[in-house]
């Protein structure tokens, strides 16, 4: 050993070492953490670990007999912070909770037409799911039930398998199936941590499905607020204009419809101009809608307008939610189209309630687990299938009500689905008269939030490709379909990352003046180059068949043109940056293989050092 420097062994004496009998009564921790080998773990053993960390957390094998504990109030937070829950909390979650019930309930029935479902179902899917969130999700904030983009989707995509009007039974048959698979969708994202899925719609996609999504939403009330009696079952605005024009060409709408609609519109939009204006009036925007309701009910029974073409609600089923379980389908032609539906409606709730948990909770400092929350969804959204709801998630503007009227935990989500309980039970008859119109117009007033135009010419200044995919998404959602919308979405971006992935950045290097710093010359004006050399950063963490091909001749331009701007004699060398490699495949290697044969035919010699290759003229 003696021939052997500090701290290093040969080959034979490390080979003594472990074959030596004091190895055999105990072998050197150093060498046994070295030498023994460990069978990685097969497919069910990682899936088995992914399923008890999403539920026991990443600590759950060392728990010991607290593992059962620990598990559930993993899965059910309320047993955590329902130990601290006090007086003075549930105070401002009983406001919070009333607050958002008087929000929620004529939304719930507008959405519940918009996704041509009768208004009952409306108040039946925020009646279950927000009691199952409570006891599941982790997010204090945010309020959950049905929202204008879900019901849109489902309605748009369920409309071209089963018409509503032809075959409500069918239809609704197929709404329960399709919110049964998104829930199981979503519950699946969560144990399996499958969350990156929802990352393949980017922030520019979701800017522009949003602001697509709500014009054609804006447009589908067109129906309600001019009293037309049938309507296209398309969505696309070519198409929503058609049909507005030949009714109101032919004089088959009914005026009264648009003058109660549009004065009550009239009024919310001043009353979230007043909420924003100054915060603490936040409940005259929330409580505006159900105003609205009781006064144009009210007006509508007193003067009789029913009778002079003006659409009323009617009757709407009261009590209790009543069983589905009877009417998921699981057979036939259709199932098949469920499941694709139950999946994008799963991607785009999830999206959207992740989104709107994480901006909240930063206000209040704590971070949102994604996988639970999808957890969460998941069986919120299973149960509710069961239980004659659609897919609900969480709501931007009756998250933000609930952030302004002071709520402390998903407490507040459990009083606003007591009153909607409360409201099926004793106040479902009084609606008769309400009319449709004004449904229309609560919908219209919450779309405003929806187009964030400053957001869009945000995401113009900063990356030019990210804007084409928020135009690109809406536009394919205004001319064509939601669902197209959504593929414009996913292929750009992911042509996106092709193209960051084909072509990457090879970056020019200067060094900073007094310094031994190197950056890119084309990011800072003050860099200088270094007389004579070339020193140039291949940006891309992986060198494969890809990109092997377009690297190695962009550098061989780089290097052809440093030359020509030098004589020959004063270029004296190349210098590669190679530190964010990380991984390179066959033809990478073989890349630059020719590239090292092709700078020898320039009599070229090569030095590797470390991360750097230095290739000298």
């Amino acid at each position: 050993m003696g021939s052997s420097q500090a701290g290093e062994f040969s080959s034979k004496e490390l080979d003594a070492i472990v074959n030596s009998p004091e190895k055999q009564a105990g072998r050197p921790d150093s060498v046994h953490r070295v030498l023994d080998y460990v069978e990685p773990p097969g497919l069910v053993a990682e899936l088995k670990g992914s399923i008890t960390g999403a539920i026991f957390g990443p600590s759950w094998g060392r728990l010991g007999p607290r593992w059962f504990v620990r598990g559930l109030r993993q899965l059910f937070p309320v047993l955590s912070w329902g130990r601290e829950y006090d007086l003075g909390k549930f105070k401002c979650d009983l406001m919070a909770g009333l607050t958002l019930a008087s929000l929620c309930i004529p939304q719930s029935i507008g959405y519940a037409n918009l996704a041509g479902l009768d208004p009952q179902y409306g108040l039946y899917t925020s009646f279950v799911p927000p009691l199952i969130y409570a006891a599941m999700g982790s997010s204090r904030e945010i309020a959950i039930g049905p929202v204008a983009i879900v019901s849109l989707l489902l309605s748009a995509m369920i409309r071209k398998t089963i018409d509503p009007l032809k075959d409500p039974i069918g239809y609704r048959k197929m709404v329960f199936t399709s919110t049964f698979f998104a829930g199981i969708f979503q519950a699946a994202f969560g144990l399996f941590r499958l969350g990156f899925l929802i990352d393949f719609l980017s922030h520019a996609a979701i800017v522009g499905f949003m602001g697509g999504a709500a014009i054609v939403i804006g447009l589908q009330q067109l129906k309600a607020l001019l009293g037309i009696a049938h309507f296209t079952n398309k969505t696309d605005v070519i198409s929503v204009m058609k049909a507005v024009w030949a009714y109101v060409d032919h004089a088959a709408w009914h005026p009264y419809n648009f003058l109660i609609g549009s004065f009550f519109l009239i009024l919310m939009l001043a009353a979230r101009y007043i909420g924003r204006k100054k915060k603490k009036l936040f409940w005259i925007p929330a409580i505006a809608p159900l105003v609205s309701v009781i006064i144009s009910t009210l007006v509508v029974f007193l003067t009789r307008a029913d009778k002079h073409g003006v659409n009323t609600v009617k009757h709407i089923k009261g009590g209790i939610n009543p069983s589905s379980a009877k009417q998921l389908v699981f057979t036939g032609d259709h199932t098949g189209e469920a499941v694709k539906i139950g999946l994008i409606s799963a991607l785009v709730a999830l999206t959207e309630a992740i989104a709107v948990g994480r901006s909240f909770a930063s206000f209040k400092g704590y971070n949102l687990d994604g996988n639970k929350e999808m957890i969460a969804m998941g069986f919120m959204n299973t149960i509710g299938s069961f239980t004659s709801c659609y897919v609900a998630t969480g709501s931007f503007s009756r998250t933000a009500v609930n952030f302004s009227a002071g709520c402390q935990t998903a407490v507040s989500n459990v009083v606003m689905s007591i009153t909607v309980l409360l409201a099926l039970q004793l106040l479902t008859h009084l609606l008769y008269f309400t009319p449709m119109a004004i449904l229309a117009s609560i919908i219209l007033s919450s779309l405003p939030g929806l187009i964030d135009l400053k957001e869009a010419y945000s995401i113009w200044e900063v990356d030019k490709l990210d804007f084409l995919v928020c135009m690109g998404t809406f536009f394919g959602v205004l001319f064509a379909s939601v669902e197209i919308g959504l593929i414009v979405a996913v292929s750009i971006s992911l042509l996106k990352i092709v193209l960051h992935i084909g072509r990457p950045s090879i970056s020019k290097l200067g060094r900073v003046p007094g310094t031994d710093i190197y950056c890119s010359i084309e990011q800072y004006s003050h860099v200088e180059s270094v007389p004579g050399v070339l020193i140039a950063r291949v940006d891309s963490a992986l060198i494969c068949f890809f990109n092997a091909g377009c690297i190695r001749d962009r550098i061989l331009r780089m290097i052809h043109v440093e030359k020509e701007k030098m004589n020959d004699h004063m270029f004296q060398a190349v210098i590669m940056d190679m530190s964010k490699v990380m991984n390179s495949d066959t033809t990478g290697i073989r890349a630059l293989e020719e590239l090292h044969d092709k700078l020898n035919r320039m009599d070229i010699k090569e030095i590797k050092l470390q991360s750097l290759w230095a290739i000298i003229v």
